[in-house]
């Protein structure tokens, strides 16, 4: 059975968090609220759940799924190293839109999909999500909808696309705009934006002093 928790109303928040974090912990996908559109997570080191999560999604591990993270301090374990402009793209843009493709710890035990050795990090700038993340620690995260469908921009739209196969709705009201968030890949020798969703290119070249280019289309 699924349940939707009304996160405006602080019982009901702290109620659907604890049952969200349950469930992650269980290996089951639950919808969550962030700043750019509703995401369905999961367990990020549990192969399992992400498959699941895949599943449910409708796609297969040709489309790897991204990590989220509740802190700055959570990165320098998941990758194998933190070069300068992560740290200055960190310090500019988290929490917010900007996700951050760098190659991952070899040392972990997980399995996002077709990702070539990399994982592709962001801090979302949303408080029902950060308190599970901090709760959970770090969630395999896609947007909430099933392949070739928008993604949901409300709870209201996720339950509409998955119904009962999920068992915890997390509502955070509607998303404002429904912005993708940037990537920006930092496993070459030169950063390079894989996406430009709500950080401009400008931006980031701003933040790195350099002009950054963008990946062939």
């Amino acid at each position: 059975m699924s349940t939707v928790y009304d996160c405006s109303v602080p019982e009901e928040r702290a109620d659907g968090l604890r049952a969200a974090a349950s469930a992650v912990r269980a290996g089951r996908s639950v919808v969550v609220p962030t700043d750019t559109v509703y995401g369905i997570g999961c367990d990020a080191f549990s192969a399992g759940a992400v498959r699941a999560l895949l599943a449910h999604k409708n796609r297969g591990p040709d489309m790897p799924v991204g990590v989220l993270v509740g802190s700055w301090s959570t990165v320098d374990g998941l990758v194998l190293s933190v070069p300068t402009a992560a740290r200055q793209l960190i310090e500019a843009f988290w929490p917010g839109d900007l996700s951050i493709v760098l190659p991952h710890a070899p040392s972990l035990q997980w399995d996002l999909g077709e990702t070539g050795q990399t994982v592709m990090l962001r801090m979302p700038l949303h408080p029902v999500a950060l308190e599970l993340l901090r709760e959970v620690g770090p969630m395999a995260v896609s947007s909430a909808n099933k392949s070739g469908r928008p993604p949901a921009a409300t709870a209201a739209d996720a339950v509409a696309q998955f119904g009962e196969e999920l068992p915890v709705y997390l509502d955070g009201g509607p998303v404002v705009e429904a912005v993708p968030s940037t990537i920006v890949s930092l496993v070459g020798p030169e950063p390079v934006v894989l996406r430009e969703g709500g950080v401009s290119l400008a931006q980031v070249s701003e933040v790195l002093g350099t002009e950054v280019a963008t990946a062939p289309r």
